[in-house]
């Protein structure tokens, strides 16, 4: 099935070509038909792909197309690596991906650009897998510039209000500092190693290394490669997109936040853990960067009212989990929490969209509540995925959430400490969000409780199968206390794997993970008595603040924007207008000038003219006489 490897980005695209070719003259039943079948195809073959990997041990597995760049020094082939970590991350990308394909074709059907949508779905799926497949940075990095062409083209699908293209272009600009970044490593790993090729590249590198290179080169590789990652996985400062990228389809949100880009900074530097870990104080900032995302988030999760704007909150929180994992050379652990995160993230996210989708478009979970009778598939599926995320026991996100704070324990009390706060505000926005909306009493208009209804079939076989998945999706990764063998742990291992950490005591376990349960349990609680108050949405002071998203928009509108759009209406008017404009113009009104001062020349009378002949023969004599002279 290796050989084949190149028919799963090949599927989605040519999903993308007929649809996007033929999307004014398909039917719109089609558009979702043909999409969902591409995904499909690409799933059923990175499924083969992963089972022939893992009877391989997970061994690295290069797939040569065609040559790419081959000048002078500098090859770079077109060709695909398959081994464990690839295969892994086929199939996240192409299983959820074929369920959100699925729930889309009911929830976006009476769309008019349905069979556009598509097009651009499937080209963000051949984005990302192109993104995880690619052997080199290189093919790596025409996938990230990929999705990030895709997320703008999704978030502003509905280009006919001002604020969704705005969202989209805030994502596409803020995208584009960080793969700046990222471009700069590349080029760097060239200049420094020869190759991008990631076999060739990590085969160089050894603690040997660096004493070859130029002062800090490794750190500041890292550094410039942790900048590309901070831009797509939204981590600070970059991270103020992600929120607005609500914008886009509900199904969008799902695909972004679940399955693709958020995931790409991740993949990447897991991709490149060989040289991560000659970094440690790149590996530190990390680890700081992504607590410091993680708890800002929850906090402004915690006030946040419209439903979508929750889930995207708790995605850049997650995310910023993940990355904390990372510093702390956790690598195969940030993988974990990538794959369980992917089930529970796309369920709520799918599950919102089915709650708006009963609401008539309503997001604001003030109008909500006592959703539960009307949408009970709806309801008890969205329950899994926020005790999945809020890390209660049994269910994927314990797994992988105890995975992450069991390491950080092991490396650094004191981000424990701060971590298991980001955690105690996960439970409390998750179950805050989900009494809000299902229990109680229903605070909407009389017309949206006469709309409520549960989601077709199409919708919500989507969410069974999500939620089954975030039940048993973290028994991969059981930890050692549990069971001697930690399948994901086995898997990977040939690829990534974690760095080694002062082991814990089964007991010191189990109390880690009581800690957890406990913080978890007594936020639900507290959840639960704050949403039955009749004042939950009276905010003041800091609950303000929290609010208007700790004013991060606003400042960055002060010190960013407002300066650029002074400059630019200053150049605009002093070097475009009066410099550039006025050059131009004044050739333009000068040569007009001189001709109107000429014709007057011409006056017609034969004398003039003679006498204007005999002073022009003059002048020629006069300048080669002293031309020739001197």
């Amino acid at each position: 099935m290796t050989n084949y490897v190149y028919l799963i980005p090949l599927f989605p695209l040519i999903g993308f070509l007929i649809n996007g070719l033929l999307w004014n003259k398909l039917p719109k039943s089609m558009g979702g038909v043909i999409g969902s079948l591409a995904i499909l195809a690409s799933f059923i073959i990175s499924l083969g792909v992963f089972f022939e990997v893992k009877a391989g041990n997970g061994k690295p597995t290069t797939v040569l197309l065609f040559d790419f760049i081959n000048a002078g020094n500098l090859h770079i082939p077109f060709a695909f690596q398959v081994d464990a970590l690839s295969s892994l991350f086929l199939l996240i990308i192409t299983g959820i991906g074929f369920l959100i394909h699925v729930y889309s074709a009911s929830y976006m059907s009476h769309d008019e650009g349905v069979v556009k949508y598509f097009a651009f779905l499937n080209l963000f799926v051949f984005s990302m897998l192109l993104l995880v497949l690619g052997a080199n940075y290189l093919i790596m990095f025409i996938g990230w510039e990929g999705v990030g062409l895709c997320s703008y083209l999704l978030i502003g699908f509905w280009y006919k209000n001002h604020a969704y293209t705005n969202a989209a272009k805030k994502a596409f600009v803020m995208n584009r500092i960080g793969d700046l970044g990222f471009l700069i490593g590349m080029l760097l790993v060239f200049v420094h190693f020869g190759t991008l090729t990631y076999l060739d590249f990590f085969g160089k590198l050894s603690p040997l290394t660096a004493t070859t290179l130029p002062p800090n080169m490794l750190t500041i590789i890292t550094i410039c490669f942790f900048i590309g990652a901070t831009g797509k996985s939204a981590q600070i400062p970059l991270y103020t997109w992600l929120p607005d990228a609500m914008a886009g389809p509900t199904p969008v949100s799902a695909l972004i936040h679940a399955a693709t880009m958020v995931t790409a900074g991740i993949y990447m530097i897991a991709r490149s853990n060989a040289l991560f870990t000659l970094a440690p104080f790149t590996l530190h900032l990390i680890a700081v960067i992504g607590l410091c995302t993680a708890i800002l988030a929850a906090t402004i999760a915690i006030k946040q009212y419209d439903i979508k704007k929750v889930l995207a909150y708790s995605t850049v929180s997650q995310l910023g989990f993940m990355f904390l994992a990372l510093g702390m050379g956790a690598y195969t652990t940030a993988v974990f929490h990538v794959m369980t995160h992917a089930f529970f993230k796309a369920l709520l996210f799918l599950g919102s969209g089915s709650v708006i989708h009963a609401m008539g478009g309503e997001q604001d979970i003030r109008k909500m509540g006592g959703l539960s009778k009307h949408m009970r598939i709806t309801q008890i599926t969205f329950l899994i995925g926020c005790s999945a995320i809020s890390g209660i026991p049994g269910l994927s996100g314990f797994f992988s959430k105890d995975a992450i704070l069991a390491e950080t324990f092991a490396h650094d009390k004191l981000l424990y400490g701060l971590a298991i706060c980001a955690a105690m505000m996960t439970a409390f926005y998750m179950f805050r969000l989900y009494f809000l909306t299902f229990s109680g009493h229903f605070r909407g208009t009389h017309d949206q409780e006469h709309h409520l209804h549960e989601s077709p079939i199409a919708m919500t076989l989507p969410l069974m199968v999500l939620a089954v998945l975030s039940i048993v999706g973290g028994y991969v990764g059981l930890p050692e206390v549990m069971s001697e063998h930690n399948m994901l742990h086995d898997f990977l291992k040939g690829v990534v794997t974690n760095a080694e950490a002062t082991p814990l005591a089964p007991s010191v376990e189990w109390g880690l993970m009581g800690v957890s349960v406990a913080v978890s349990v007594a936020m639900i609680v507290v959840a639960y008595f704050t949403t039955r108050s009749a004042s939950f949405s009276e905010n003041t002071g800091i609950a303000k603040v929290l609010e208007n998203k700790w004013f991060v928009d606003e400042l960055y509108d002060f010190i960013v924007v407002k300066p650029l759009q002074l400059l630019s209406s200053l150049l605009d008017r002093f070097a475009e207008k009066l410099g550039i404009d006025g050059l131009v113009n004044g050739v333009g009104t000068s040569v007009k000038w001189g001709s109107d001062k000429m014709r007057l020349v011409q006056s017609g009378q034969v004398g003039f003219y003679i006498f204007v002949m005999v002073i022009g023969i003059v002048a020629l004599f006069s300048v080669t006489f002293f031309v020739f002279k001197f």
